[in-house]
């Protein structure tokens, strides 16, 4: 596990209940490493936190496409037949 420190000024900052802050960066740093390919879909979605549909959706709310591979596409196309 990995710990990553945020000034308190600027946590205190955030537009969000306080509740719901560590959850909220998570997902937003997910969408974020995922939208620049940093992360794959299940490691992103692992961090946010979400399950496969809840994480796909959150991806579609931000219009952020979906990486789909050709292996990913052969993966799929075999486990059709």
């Amino acid at each position: 596990m990995a710990t990553l420190e945020i000034d308190e000024e600027v946590y205190e900052a955030l537009q969000i209940p306080e509740g719901e802050r560590p959850q909220a960066m998570k997902q937003e740093l997910a969408v974020s490493l995922y939208a620049r390919d940093v992360l794959s879909f299940g490691k992103a979605r692992a961090l946010a936190e979400l399950s496969h549909r809840e994480f796909q959706r959150l991806l579609g709310d931000r219009e952020i496409p979906r990486h789909y591979t050709d292996t990913e596409l052969a993966e799929d196309l075999d486990y059709a037949e």
